[in-house]
């Protein structure tokens, strides 16, 4: 934190001298009453009930105080905002290996959960698109600010729904590149801040190759982050046969690397969550130093309306 007006903060001199000055008030006032021979108005300048609670008000005024000129020093931070058009495009793997057991339900069903969650824990303000892919990609849902359409893409995801198996990652960034630059009328010319995130469980099997696509990525400035889902061990049943699907993140950890995205591994739903979080703290903001005072002002102004409530409780009590 930094100040624009530092100078102002010497004003807290003042402040300290107004505690220095109340608990000198209050040994004087001890003293007073020890010496005092009315008892009858004793209770009134030294009451029996716990002490404590007559220098709350005074407490909470000085605290007023104290916040109102770091306030008045108008300090700033940097502070976290999202980007005007920020874009994020979700890309899924909908290929027949996605349906392996060993993240339960299945990996497919626990993508789309995770995404689910991924997508509500964006600003509101941000545009979120869908992509689903196997041999082909295709976008499901277009970017934008409706979360309820985005809720029934995904819940659309499915085994077969781009009509041809296989794992075109290369195909998936292609088309979610594509998605962005359609945002808007100034989306090709003016391409917003976007993010791609991808998640599969395997390596590159059809389409464009994935570096190639990655390589437009980076032509459009353009990170792709990649989550490789899934475990070693997993495999498919087909007509009672099992056929092993095990993971395999060589090529999003290269993809990721040379567009400067994150790679991510997960091998549970529990960990496709905590990658989804970290992702999602990082997409689309910008840092930017913002003035701050107008939270030590309000706080001060809370402290000042204790200070009057707990003045009006203490002082109004009759003998």
């Amino acid at each position: 934190m930094t100040w624009q007006s530092p100078a102002r903060l010497l004003l807290l001199l003042g402040v300290f001298a107004l505690a220095g000055g109340y608990l000198l008030a209050q040994r004087r006032r001890s003293r007073y009453a020890v010496r005092f021979t009315n008892l009858r108005l004793l209770d009134r300048v030294a009451p029996t009930r716990p002490a404590w609670r007559r220098h709350v008000p005074a407490g909470l005024f000085l605290a007023m105080l104290a916040l109102l000129v770091v306030g008045f020093a108008r300090p700033t931070a940097e502070v976290r905002v999202p980007r005007e058009r920020a874009t994020v495009m979700v890309a899924v793997d909908v290929s027949t290996s996605m349906l392996a057991t060993d993240v339960e339900p299945d990996r497919l069903a626990a993508a789309k959960h995770a995404a689910r969650r991924f997508v509500d824990g964006l600003p509101d303000e941000f545009n979120v698109g869908l992509v689903a892919f196997a041999g082909s990609a295709a976008v499901v849902v277009p970017p934008g600010t409706d979360r309820e359409a985005l809720h029934e893409g995904i819940d659309r995801l499915a085994e077969g729904i781009t009509g041809v198996q296989g794992t075109a990652i290369g195909e998936a960034i292609s088309t979610s590149l594509g998605a962005v630059k359609s945002l808007d009328a100034t989306a090709a010319k003016q391409p917003p801040p976007a993010r791609v995130i991808l998640l599969s469980d395997g390596a590159n099997t059809s389409g464009m190759d994935p570096m190639e696509a990655a390589a437009a990525a980076v032509a459009a400035k353009v990170p792709v982050h990649t989550i490789s889902f899934g475990t070693p061990g997993g495999f498919v049943d087909r007509g009672g046969r099992p056929i092993q699907v095990p993971v395999d993140g060589q090529t999003l950890k290269a993809v990721a690397e040379d567009t400067g995205g994150g790679f991510h591994e997960a091998g549970n739903s529990a960990e496709l969550r905590k990658v989804y979080e970290d992702i999602g703290s990082s997409v689309g903001y910008r840092t930017e130093r913002q003035d701050i005072s107008a939270r030590f002002i309000g706080l001060g102004l809370v402290f000042a309306m204790g200070a009057a409530a707990g003045s009006m409780r203490w002082f109004s009590r009759l003998p």
